[in-house]
């Protein structure tokens, strides 16, 4: 039986995902041309063309769409012959990854019940704003950030957020806010990652104006928490990633009926054959239990 290069083959599963050459040579680490040259390699091996230009890019051919399709079935297949192996290990080796607020404020400082509950498995944790590449088997669980947009994977919704505005309990002393109005002509801080931001909170209060200016802007929810509890200006934020800064007094509701825009931004997300994994479903279960509880 002759095989296809497995270079190859792993080219033309990264070009097809990324629809780009240029990106798919930055994330397998090679150059353009040696990610043209395993494309093209695969397409001599089989004798068509995999891949057509269109004006955004590159896409596959009926024929590369039928041929990728096939090897992504054995690409699981090697994926969870892989995960068999490390399974036989007395100690299983759980792999994370989620975006560094809420590894940082919410999942860390539970991490510790999660290890009293199951000491057989270790746990490695990697944060950013990217989403993981399952195709690569180097991560089991990701807990993304935003809309949920993945139809091939398993997704589930971590808990309904409320995104408020927060504020120090000192600053909010020193100021007089009635209105959602009354926040435009005060210090704001601005996220660049947050799901909703305060265009969108003005909108959603009856507020047709926007604010002209931010005090500070963080791509970073974290940062944007602590910049709150400084005292540098009014946040808003969501109360489950702040739940830590509002119950040791440091963050409070600007609003005593807070005013919240509700959303689901924190999801479960795997391939669906890794629910087969019983160190997955054990901390999926764990984690879910955690958010019920808030």
């Amino acid at each position: 039986m002759r095989l296809p290069p497995f270079k190859s083959i792993l080219a033309l599963e990264v070009v097809a995902r990324l629809g780009s050459i240029s990106k798919a040579a930055e994330e397998l680490n090679l150059t353009v041309s040696a990610v043209s040259h395993q494309i093209t390699n695969l397409e001599t091996f089989v004798g068509c063309t995999l891949f057509e230009r269109s004006h955004s890019g590159l896409r596959l051919t009926p024929a590369g769409a039928r041929f990728q399709r096939e090897i992504s079935g054995a690409l699981d297949v090697i994926a969870n012959a892989a995960q068999q192996a490390r399974s036989a290990e007395t100690v299983e080796v759980l792999r994370l990854h989620s975006s560094p607020s809420f590894a940082s404020v919410w999942l860390m400082p539970r991490l510790s019940a999660f290890r009293a509950l199951h000491p057989d498995i270790r746990v490695q944790l990697s944060s950013s704003h990217l989403e993981s590449d399952f195709t690569r088997a180097e991560i089991d669980v990701d807990i993304r950030y935003g809309l949920a947009h993945w139809p091939s994977l398993h997704v589930e919704s971590l808990f309904p957020e409320e995104i408020i505005p927060l504020i120090s309990p000192a600053l909010k002393s020193n100021l007089s806010i009635e209105t959602p109005e009354d926040l435009l002509k005060e210090d704001l801080i601005f996220s660049d990652v947050n799901i909703v931001q305060w265009p969108r909170w003005f909108a959603a209060h009856g507020v047709p104006n926007t604010p002209s200016r931010y005090a500070l802007s963080f791509d970073r929810a974290y940062m944007v928490i602590e910049a709150a509890v400084q005292g540098l200006g009014i946040a808003l934020d969501s109360s489950k990633m702040a739940e830590g800064a509002i119950k040791r007094g440091e963050l409070v509701p600007v609003f005593p009926d807070r005013k919240p825009i509700t959303v689901h931004a924190h999801h479960i997300v795997y391939p669906k054959q890794h629910s087969q994994w019983p160190r997955v479903v054990r901390f999926t279960e764990w984690l879910k239990n955690e958010a019920r509880q808030g």
